[in-house]
């Protein structure tokens, strides 16, 4: 052995023999009718609306709330039952909802336009970019105004309205999204021969739809907002032109606030949640579902 070799250190071996059987837990098992069950997403997000609806009606109940500054959780079901097969609150729902889809559309299909365009020329680009910073910090209820001598009251001053709102927030993330894809991608789709609108409907499209999809889902929660403030902002000018007397459900808000009928106030702003959370876990889920779940683009 070399003169300043390292010393080697020997450890005595032992072994070990009290070792029992390893528990590792259950690697897989049947789940429980209760535990399936309650892993539902919309068991779960059901829960939770229903906690805030009891401590809604405890609050209002015991906590010596006045009427007319948050009515009880039972008085507004009863007000919103009410107006549901009283006062034609369903036709004003579908007014509203007709409305916003007309312009929901039409957004979508000038942001897809315009975004087409961005990441086809560079001048496209630009302008979108100099639109995007130019519009989208402009709030959409501040067109109602300069909409309302363009289109006059009526429900195309509305339409207008909405697109600000859908336009801008979906744009950018389908531009996001565009630019987002990976070059090898590209380069795929362009050996097999894309060009163009191929090019843009079979490639870029599918492999952006996450971040197209969270525009859409920003687009129409925008445009639902704008229309309740531009309905409560018209007043009666919403009111349908042809003399049936009914407007949409800002309308039925208005209408009741001005009444100081504030059970159904609130059923209406309780309505309008409740479109909200529809859209939110039946149109976007199932989307979500059938498209990024099932390619395997997102976790859902």
């Amino acid at each position: 052995m070399p003169e300043h070799a390292p010393a080697v250190h020997l450890r005595d071996e032992y072994e070990t023999t009290g070792l029992g059987a390893a528990d590792t837990g259950d690697v897989a098992r049947r789940l429980s009718p209760w535990e399936r069950f309650s892993n539902l997403n919309s068991v779960r997000k059901l829960t939770i609306l229903v906690s805030l609806v009891v401590v809604w009606e405890l609050y209002t109940r015991f906590g010596g709330i006045s009427e007319y500054l948050l009515p009880t959780f039972s008085d507004t079901g009863a007000a919103l039952f009410t107006a549901l097969w009283g006062e034609h609150l369903l036709y004003m729902i579908w007014n509203s909802v007709k409305i916003l889809l007309a312009g929901y559309v039409i957004g979508i299909g000038i942001a897809t336009v315009l975004t087409t365009l961005a990441v086809a020329t560079r001048f496209g680009s630009d302008l979108l970019s100099t639109l995007t910073a130019m519009l989208n910090p402009l709030p959409a209820i501040a067109l109602l105004p300069m909409a309302m001598l363009w289109f006059g009251l009526g429900a195309d001053a509305i339409v207008f309205t909405l697109l600000h709102s859908v336009v801008w927030p979906v744009a950018l993330n389908m531009h996001t999204g565009f630019m987002g894809v990976s070059e090898t991608q590209r380069m795929v789709g362009r050996n097999y021969g894309l060009r163009g609108i191929r090019y843009v409907v079979k490639l870029l499209i599918p492999a952006a739809f996450p971040s197209i999809l969270t525009g859409m889902k920003i687009g129409w929660a925008y445009a639902w907002r704008t229309l309740i403030a531009a309905e409560l902002v018209f007043g009666g000018a919403v009111v349908d032109t042809e003399g049936t007397g009914e407007g949409g459900l800002g309308w039925f808000i208005f209408a009741n606030q001005m009444d100081l009928q504030i059970p159904f106030v609130f059923a209406g702003l309780f309505t309008v949640i409740l479109v909200g959370i529809t859209v939110e876990n039946v149109v976007f889920r199932n989307l979500e579902l059938r498209t990024v779940g099932r390619w395997g683009m997102q976790t859902i």
